[in-house]
């Protein structure tokens, strides 16, 4: 089968499209045909070595968490899954034409793989810093860096939540943010101030790690009201750093949910080949995401 591959940490280029072994599932674990896989910010932080507690690995290394797709291996003690089912989920080396999942669930009726493919991780990651950030009902929570994956869960199940957003992005996100509910300003010079106006802050999230920590801590009055899930170096400065994910399986089931009844939907901003699994990287990295990137097997 073809997987994406490194041997080495480092930079997009280091990624190389290989003939693998195929993986099979073991105990409690579901193989599927790949369908699509998401690409997110902690596939390139792995690659580069990047020191991430949750996901340790051993070189040479395939890519990537998350995957959608159609079932064909079961394994030991596993239910309420068949071969031929259409599920989301994450696992490992998705980036691949096979993978193996350790947490899944059904596609809820109308998405496509391309769409499914986008949502664990960020859904998972959403959910949890909402819950460690502490933001109720009736609060203000501002969210760093909106407009990506991440971002569009947040805003949504928030708002879902009855708690008011305010996101920062670049200018051209910022009806994008609007249409998702969120109090919409840009970043850059005067931005504290401009969130000022718009409200008070009881809560805040940094989801692009663009150095804002000092002021997200300066506008909510106390870094234990912020979380960041990108700068590392949060910690220096009171700041908990969020990397470890909590049960994938709920946050699943918690996607589905939502997006049966409407009130969640990730839009994909671009789509690629495994054999463009760098490029992809780039963009990654880049940032400016609207949405979710993805790779269509």
């Amino acid at each position: 089968m073809k997987r994406v591959n490194f041997t080495e940490f480092g930079g997009p280029d280091v990624l190389h499209l290989i003939d693998a072994e195929e993986p099979h599932a073991g105990p409690g674990r579901i193989r599927i045909a790949v369908r699509a896989a998401g690409v997110n910010p902690v596939d390139w932080r792995i690659r580069e070595g990047q020191i991430l507690g949750a996901h340790p690995l051993e070189l040479p290394s395939g890519v990537g968490l998350d995957a959608s797709g159609v079932v064909d291996e079961v394994g030991e003690g596993v239910d309420g899954v068949a071969v031929g089912d259409h599920v989301f989920g994450e696992g490992t080396n998705t980036y691949a034409e096979f993978a193996v999942l350790s947490a899944w669930a059904r596609m809820p009726e109308g998405l496509t793989f391309e769409e499914a493919a986008g949502y664990p991780s960020v859904v998972e990651t959403a959910l949890r810093v909402i819950h460690e950030v502490g933001v109720q009902s009736g609060q203000t929570l501002l969210v760093s860096g909106a407009s990506g994956g991440v971002g569009s869960a947040v805003l949504q199940i928030a708002r879902e939540r009855g708690i008011t957003v305010i996101g920062t992005a670049g200018a051209a996100n910022q009806d994008y943010l609007r249409s998702l509910g969120a109090l919409a300003t840009t970043y850059g010079e005067g931005w504290v101030e401009r969130v000022r106006q718009l409200g008070r802050v009881d809560a805040a999230l940094d989801l692009a790690g663009s150095g804002v920590i000092r002021e997200l801590v300066e506008l909510t009055g106390d870094a234990q009201k912020v979380i960041s899930i990108a700068d590392l170096g949060a910690p220096d400065l009171g700041v908990r750093f969020s990397g470890v994910a909590g049960s994938v399986p709920r946050a699943l089931a918690e996607a589905a949910d939502l997006i049966s009844r409407g009130k969640l939907h990730i839009p994909i901003e671009k789509s690629y080949t495994l054999a463009d699994a760098a490029a992809a990287h780039t963009d990654s990295q880049a940032g400016h995401t609207r949405g979710r990137r993805v790779i269509v097997i």
